[in-house]
């Protein structure tokens, strides 16, 4: 009697496979650790948060790779004349019109710089008379160039009411193809996109 008790107590295979199954959707349902399962909500949330990476030197060196890289991006599209990488100044199909009038010409203030450099070495002569002849020169080649910008910027807007219109034309323009023509052409900034003699129509 007490061998059937004592066999009656021990759970029989059937009895332990439906156990096993209860005890793994019990744990399924409440996941690992006996952690409730996310809701959609917790999910999202989650996924939001910022990620930190593992490697904190090597994201540094991947931020500063691609700020290298925008700049060069963004410095070559200024020497191309590309609109979204120019400052406010140089914006807008007019001043591309003046910049490109001004780079087919061959203006006196663009030999202003190579002047100034011979004067100063000829300063350095011993003959007085040499060093007076050279800065009289300079001045008169600065006035040169200074009548040259005006006129220049004479004609450039006298083009731009032509092309835009009698009251389109913008405030400043003339200004701007002065100064852009008493540059060397090298050193412009946008880089001429014409060669000398194409002018704008």
């Amino acid at each position: 009697m007490a061998r059937r008790n004592d066999a009656s107590s021990i759970p029989s295979a059937a009895e332990q496979a439906s156990a096993d199954a209860r005890a793994e959707a019990e744990a399924a349902s409440t996941g690992k650790k006996g952690r409730p399962t996310p809701t959609r909500k917790e999910r999202e949330a989650a996924r939001k948060r910022p990620l930190v990476p593992d490697d904190r030197k090597r994201a540094r060196v991947e931020n500063r790779q691609r700020m290298a890289e925008a700049r060069e991006r963004a410095r070559e599209g200024l020497a191309r004349g590309e609109e979204r990488y120019l400052p406010q100044r140089d914006r807008g199909p007019q001043r591309r019109y003046v910049r490109d009038y001004v780079d087919a010409r061959t203006s006196f203030g663009e030999f202003m710089i190579p002047v100034m450099f011979l004067v100063i070495i000829a300063t350095f002569l011993p003959s007085v008379d040499a060093q007076f002849i050279a800065i009289i020169s300079l001045w008169g080649f600065f006035l040169v160039a200074i009548i040259d910008s005006i006129l220049l910027g004479y004609l450039v807007k006298r083009r731009l009411r032509k092309k835009f219109g009698e009251d389109k034309v913008e405030k400043g323009v003339g200004w701007y193809a002065g100064m852009r023509a008493l540059q060397l052409r090298v050193l412009r900034l946008p880089k001429p996109q014409v060669k000398r003699g194409e002018y704008p129509v």
